[in-house]
């Protein structure tokens, strides 16, 4: 198991719409990766209510916040149908299967994939998007950019 494997499975966490059992975890999530603590203190003592409007304005309203990695890479373009593909195989090759849930390429998919086999290709492979999407929560002023900026410390700083 990586180092970082805590920090990845929590930050997918924090990274998913908060719900009641995302409030129940908070204090687990808060001791086991003090990376995240700006986040999850934020959480904690913001009403559930505010905390789930904040998460549908951040994320489902703007496009520019996309959690799923391959709008990064492939924008608009009819790749974006192949991209999720190749998350696929990656989990496949890993002996995991995706479910119906979400589509393979949403980042806290990506994160629990990372945590628990290890391999953190897909993240270091989509880090130019991270850091884009880092950059843009930083200046929407969102607590979660400090959720991105704890996961993209953990990554290798060269990339392409």
């Amino acid at each position: 198991m990586p180092s970082d494997a805590v920090l990845y499975q929590a930050a997918a966490l924090c990274l998913t719409y908060p719900d009641d059992d995302f409030r129940a975890r908070l204090p687990l999530l808060r001791e086991a990766a003090p990376q995240l603590r700006e986040f999850t203190d934020h959480a904690a003592v913001t009403p559930a209510q505010d905390l789930a409007a904040h998460y549908v304005r951040v994320f489902d309203f703007t496009d520019g916040h996309s959690l799923y990695l391959s709008r990064w890479r492939d924008g608009d373009t009819r790749r974006q149908d192949t991209s999720p593909v190749r998350f696929e195989d990656v989990y496949r090759a890993h002996g995991l299967e995706c479910s119906d849930e979400e589509l393979p390429d949403f980042l806290p998919a990506v994160l629990e994939f990372a945590a628990r086999t290890g391999d953190i290709g897909l993240l270091t492979g989509h880090r130019a998007g991270l850091e884009q999407l880092r950059a843009r929560l930083t200046v929407f002023g969102t607590p979660y950019a400090s959720v991105l900026d704890a996961v993209c410390a953990t990554l290798p700083t060269a990339y392409t």
